[in-house]
């Protein structure tokens, strides 16, 4: 039986506090830092027990699309596989992720995969193990050991980097404001990513997430002079 999980818990009044108080924290935290980690390229695992052999696969990813086409062709390719287990998390929040035990007993596979994805500290990344029965059971603590070895090996050989989030801003003026503009864009060594300068000149560019409230106020302090975020580029 196919199961997924959002999972949360809370054990009374006490431990609702203290789960509120860790994610607010967290969300303070996602709202300052403007790095995140992922992985590369997508690579692949092994981990054996008892004639099973659990084949992990991590690819780096950008969309619920994506991931669902990629588990499509997994599915595809191990068809006479027992079990297709995965887990993902997206955005640089890291606030949407999911969990899928395939058939597994729940909370044997999924969750376990999730656990090192966690332990790596990465996002947009998905992680397939494709279960190949080798006639022996394992018990629920077997299963949970092998897809988080299986997931471990991979994730241990996989290329991690770290990327930096920027925030995208359009910037319009007169031209009378170019050199207040010009300034601020070398003080804060800012790279154009497009631009057209006229009578009214036009703007765009990329500043890192942590220096965006300084570059924003500067900005508004040149006269003739209009600034706004357009959007969040991972």
């Amino acid at each position: 039986m196919e199961a997924d999980f959002v999972v949360c818990f809370l054990f009374g009044v006490s431990s609702i506090n203290v789960v509120s108080k860790y994610a607010k924290t967290l969300s303070s935290f996602m709202e300052y830092t403007d790095t995140y980690k992922t992985i590369g390229l997508p690579n692949e695992g092994l981990y054996k027990e008892k004639g099973s052999r659990f084949i992990a696969y991590a690819f780096p990813v950008t969309d619920e699309q994506q991931i669902k086409e990629i588990i499509t062709n997994l599915k595809k390719e191990h068809h006479s596989a027992r079990h297709h287990c995965f887990a993902w998390r997206l955005g640089t929040d890291q606030q949407s992720f999911r969990v899928n035990d395939d058939g597994e007993p729940s909370g044997t596979a999924g969750r376990p995969i999730y656990s090192q994805i966690q332990q790596h500290e990465l996002t947009d990344i998905l992680v397939v193990v494709v279960r190949y029965f080798g006639g022996i059971l394992l018990g629920t603590s077997g299963l949970i050991n092998a897809y988080k070895h299986a997931t471990a090996d991979v994730l241990n050989n996989a290329s991690i980097m770290e990327k930096v989030i920027e925030i995208n801003v359009e910037v319009n003026f007169d031209y009378l404001a170019m050199n207040d503009f010009m300034r601020i864009i070398k003080e804060f060594q800012v790279g154009m990513k497009e631009s057209h300068f006229d009578t009214t000149c036009k703007v765009n560019f990329s500043v890192r997430k942590q220096l965006k409230d300084q570059i924003m106020e500067k900005l508004g302090k040149i006269d003739h002079l209009k600034a706004h975020l357009t959007a969040v580029n991972p």
